[in-house]
């Protein structure tokens, strides 16, 4: 195969399939029916003129036999008026008009011959088109659900173009979205570790500081708590003559008797 054939099949092929690409069933069948409907009116005006041209020819009959009548009538009179050159004069005209009465006529039937086949022509026609348009109708709508039903399973599964596209935006954005969590988390590890500074924090460069601080804090967290711990304890309440009371929810103290019955 030459090289140019080559190219023109290659050509042709890429054609084909972009013309697959955008070619719809639908628009095909409608142009089609619209296509149809110009060719059925196309017959029906065919048979309108041919109608047109009988009823002329029948009216161009009938005005030469209203001729010929006339015609009849002025001969009889002719010879009733002993004018025989009359007569044979109005019958010569007769005899003319006759012959091209005879011609229309053959006319005549031949144009309603060929109306009557328009006509039938007509209904097939018409037939055809009234079925093409109930199995377009049906085509289309299998085709609309067929389609609809396609996208509804590409966008389900998620191997449709544009789901496509947006299943490899959320998977983007999740693993953005996991990569700035984990090096949010190795960042917050390394300052605790020390090995990052905190250049917001005090003593921020100073990693013995740093540790004085934690201690410090410490201390004063133990200090805080055993302070609570004290303020916590119920406390004695010393009495008008100096004695002091204990505490309401401790029992009180049993002093001893003496065997002179005073305490």
């Amino acid at each position: 195969m030459s090289l140019m054939k080559r190219m023109s099949l290659i050509f042709r092929s890429k054609a084909n399939q972009a013309l697959d690409k955008a070619e719809d069933p639908r628009q095909t069948l409608d142009y089609s029916y619209q296509r149809q409907l110009e060719l059925l009116s196309k017959v029906r005006r065919g048979v309108a003129d041919v109608a047109t041209s009988r009823k002329r020819v029948e009216l161009q009959i009938n005005q030469l036999e209203q001729q010929a009548a006339k015609l009849q009538g002025q001969a009889e009179k002719a010879i009733a008026a002993d004018r025989e050159d009359l007569a044979r004069e109005a019958l010569t005209r007769k005899s003319g008009l006759t012959s091209q009465i005879t011609d229309l006529r053959t006319q005549h039937a031949n144009l309603q011959g060929e109306e009557e086949k328009l006509v039938l022509a007509q209904q097939r026609l018409q037939a055809k088109v009234e079925a093409f348009r109930t199995r377009k109708e049906t085509i289309k709508a299998n085709y609309t659900a067929a389609e609809a039903q396609t996208r509804i399973g590409e966008a389900v599964s998620g191997i449709g173009e544009e789901m496509g596209d947006v299943g490899m935006a959320i998977q983007r954005a999740e693993d953005k979205t996991a990569s700035m969590q984990a090096r949010a988390g190795a960042i917050d590890e390394l300052i605790a570790s020390g090995a990052l500074d905190d250049v917001t924090a005090t003593n921020s460069g100073d990693d013995i500081a740093r540790e004085l601080d934690a201690l410090s804090s410490q201390s004063d967290v133990e200090a805080e708590l055993a302070r609570l711990k004290g303020s916590s304890q119920p406390q004695a309440i010393e009495s008008g003559d100096g004695d002091i009371l204990e505490p309401a929810d401790e029992q009180p103290v049993q002093r001893p008797v003496n065997e002179g019955g005073t305490t």
